[in-house]
């Protein structure tokens, strides 16, 4: 086992932490912007056409965006590192 877990949850022995916990209104906010991003990629492909390639180039930005953005900016790449070598308070 990685961290040692007693039977009482005092404040000597507390679990640790996960990712989020105690934050999911912002979690929650989060998913709805980047969602609203998703869809509105799909929805701009409605008005591609073979003469006009802009949508596409939109599309590619937004759904890039939806994805690039919570994996990095509000991911924990900034400390995946410490974790690794096992620092918990990373």
């Amino acid at each position: 086992m990685a961290h040692p877990v007693g039977t009482t949850r005092d404040k000597n022995n507390k679990r640790p932490e996960h990712s989020g916990e105690g934050h999911g209104l912002t979690a929650a906010v989060a998913f709805v912007v980047m969602f609203i991003l998703f869809a509105a990629s799909i929805y701009v492909l409605s008005f591609f056409e073979r003469t006009n390639v802009w949508p596409f180039a939109v599309c590619l930005t937004l759904f890039f965006l939806a994805f690039w953005i919570p994996q990095t900016i509000m991911g924990r790449s900034d400390s995946g590192y410490r974790m690794a070598k096992g620092d918990r308070k990373a």
